[in-house]
Formats: structure tokens, C-alpha cells, sequence
């Protein structure tokens, strides 16, 4: 059963979006915000496999909330569904950790199909949305390598580390972090790379150039 909170200042879009996920077998929504720090507040409180997250809230902006609840909770799939669809607002919910961009006007199917995708540690954006991804880093990456861009910067930090040659424990000391908040992005760092198990990671780091083992 994927779990599923979701965080939008609207009331009746959020019923309907409640309405619609309850009805499909195999996801459950187990939590409701309608403003940022209301979205931090329960998916910290219910941890769940996905936040379907708006972007424009009160008290706190989506994009915010994406970075607070990932920073304790790496595993979480957060998924924005949004009027907005300008590359300011994707490339900071990218930056921010968020592995899905729709806008709200996609089909119901779709919208499904997305929270179970994520759900199950996959990636996906709207067709519009990764075409200008594409273009984006198409045109940087003459001019500045960007590694592992579906990664967050603090992934990228433990990712380096790994290839360094740290087990999770000097890793966590490192980076002032938990042993758990550790293996939650290392977790969460072999499935946005696709990647089976530590060795295969460390050897997709250093590829790239990240790390070394005298480090």
C-alpha cells in the first residue's frame, strides 16, 4: 500500500485529489495540509511514501516544505502538482528533491499513474516539463558538468563520501548527521541512480569523477 499525504491550499481541489487516490487500489491518503508548515507537521507525523505537494501556500511555499521534510525524511517521493509551470519553479523542486512536476490541468489517469510511479522510487514529469529538463541540461553541459542532477546537494555530499571510501558511520560524523538519516539517503541515492548496491554506486561516483579512495 503506497502512502500518501497531500499538501494544498485548496479545499475542494484537495478533496477531489483525496477522493480520486482512495479510489484506486493500493494507495491510501493518510494525511492532509493546507499550507506548508501544516505539510511538514504531518509528513514528519505519518511518514508516508509520497507528498502530492502544491507549491503556492500559506506560511510556507511547497518548495520550502519539499527540503524540510526530505532533510529528516530522504525516502519520501514528493510529487508537485501545480498551476505553475515556469523553469524558475521546476529546477528549484528539482533542487529541492522532488522526483515528479505536473501541472494541475493533467488528466486524472495520469495523476495516478505519477503517485504510484513514485511511490515506487521512479522518477516522472509531465511531457512539456521534460522536454525544458532535457534542454536544460542539454545546453549547460558544454559549459559546466552538473553531476547527478537528480540528486540533491546533500546526496551528492554523501555520494562523494561513499566514493571516498566512508562506511555510513563516518559519513554520518562528517556530515553532523544521524546513522539513519545516512542510510535513508544512501537508500534513496540507489534508487535515483538505479543502482543495486553500494559497489555500483561508488563505481557510477567515480566515473563521474566524484571521490577516491585516499580521500
Amino acid at each position: 500500500m503506497t502512502r500518501v499525504v497531500i499538501a494544498d491550499d485548496h479545499p475542494v481541489f484537495r478533496r477531489g485529489l483525496k477522493a480520486l487516490l482512495d479510489g484506486e487500489d493500493g494507495l491510501e491518503v493518510v494525511g492532509e495540509a493546507a499550507d506548508g508548515l501544516a505539510a511538514v507537521t504531518v509528513a514528519l507525523d505519518v511518514d508516508p511514501d509520497v507528498v502530492v505537494m502544491d507549491l503556492h501556500m500559506p506560511e510556507l511555499g511547497g518548495v520550502e516544505a519539499a527540503k524540510r521534510i526530505l532533510d529528516v525524511l530522504p525516502s519520501v517521493g514528493v510529487l508537485v502538482l501545480t498551476m505553475h509551470e515556469d523553469d524558475e519553479l521546476v529546477f528549484a523542486a528539482m533542487k529541492a528533491g522532488a522526483r515528479g512536476y505536473l501541472v494541475k490541468t493533467t488528466d486524472d489517469d495520469e495523476i495516478v499513474r505519477a503517485v504510484q510511479a513514485i511511490g515506487a522510487g521512479e522518477a516522472i514529469f509531465s511531457a512539456t516539463i521534460a522536454q525544458r529538463m532535457m534542454g536544460y541540461f542539454t545546453a549547460i553541459s558544454s559549459s559546466k558538468a552538473v553531476l547527478f542532477p537528480q540528486l540533491t546537494d546533500r546526496e551528492r555530499d554523501v555520494l562523494e563520501l561513499m566514493a571516498s571510501g566512508l562506511d555510513n558511520a563516518s559519513i554520518a560524523l562528517r556530515l553532523s548527521l544521524s546513522g539513519k538519516t545516512v542510510r535513508n539517503r544512501v537508500s534513496a541515492i540507489f534508487s535515483k541512480l538505479q543502482v543495486a548496491d553500494r559497489a555500483q554506486a561508488i563505481v557510477r561516483a567515480r566515473e563521474a569523477g566524484l571521490g577516491s579512495p585516499s580521500k
